[in-house]
């Protein structure tokens, strides 16, 4: 593998991006579970999880190198986060695989060599991975709402507060859009008559029954939040949900397109949260 700044050799790999694929920490588009995103890849849901190397090879070709060095893709992965170098070079010995394509959208691409683009097929290869289509509201698109709620809590918990308000004057600027989703804060309350306070409850139903029958792996995960809580990341079967364990809880629905629609805190909803993150599973 080679840094993107060097030589250009027809048999490097110029490094672009890196990514886990862990039961803790996947990227949400691929899947509603670990099981689910690695079957994307074609790959076996190995326990201790991948990583993902995404680049380019001298001729341009897009190409996804899968290797076993959790380890190391993180510590890559944590120090461009912080805006830090880092030659990502796996050992050839830990690379699982060599796909073609990669399985997500990428907006840069490696200097020096030609736009990228899927290598030429050879007999017996696999189809070139692409990146789910978002293109519309489905699975794909409502996780990735969930995922950048959670990214941005602050943004959309003082837009809830505006609306509880009444303050929030019909948002029609667009501010706090989340990957797509408009997010109508409307609450579901119990009295609420439709598919929307329909879809929330089974929703909610669905999450509660994870705390008797566990959900594959990675159905839900747990991640650092300020102040000592956590922020909860639960999927199912046409929904997300994304919450802070001391605090509200947002829903999404496949079958309700761009909305985010607030769950108010209540001792019902803190014991679920309770349940989930005793579940959870959580980054190393």
């Amino acid at each position: 593998m080679a840094g993107a700044d060097e030589v250009v050799d027809d048999d490097a790999l110029y490094v672009l991006t890196a990514v886990l694929l862990t039961p803790a920490q996947f990227p949400g588009v691929l899947g509603d579970d670990y099981p689910e995103a690695c079957a994307a890849l074609g790959l076996e849901p190995y326990a201790e999880g991948y990583g993902l190397v995404m680049g380019q090879d001298g001729s341009g070709a897009r190409w996804t190198v899968v290797v076993d060095d959790v380890s190391l893709v993180a510590v890559a992965v944590a120090s461009w986060d912080c805006g830090m170098e880092y030659d990502l070079s796996p050992d050839e010995r830990s690379v699982v695989s060599a796909l073609p394509g990669w399985p997500l959208e990428l907006a840069v691409a490696a200097p020096g060599v030609p736009a990228p683009h899927d290598p030429v097929p050879q007999e017996g290869d696999r189809p070139p991975l692409a990146p789910p289509d978002t293109s519309s509201w489905g699975p794909a698109q409502r996780r990735l709402g969930a995922d950048e709620v959670a990214a941005q809590w602050a943004q959309w918990r003082e837009r809830t507060a505006r609306d509880a308000d009444g303050d929030a004057g019909g948002d029609e600027d667009g501010d706090g859009e989340a990957a797509g989703a408009r997010g109508d804060t409307r609450e579901a309350e119990p009295q609420d008559d439709g598919r929307l306070a329909e879809g929330v409850r089974r929703a909610l139903r669905e999450a509660v029954a994870y705390g008797e029958d566990p959900p594959p792996p990675g159905r839900v995960r747990s991640a650092f939040a300020p102040g000592g809580a956590r922020t909860i990341r639960a999927d199912g079967p046409g929904w997300s949900l994304v919450a802070r364990t001391d605090d509200l809880a947002y829903v999404l629905l496949d079958d309700e397109p761009l909305e985010v629609v607030p769950v108010e805190r209540s001792d019902r909803l803190a014991s679920l949260l309770d349940t989930l993150e005793k579940i959870a599973l959580h980054p190393a």
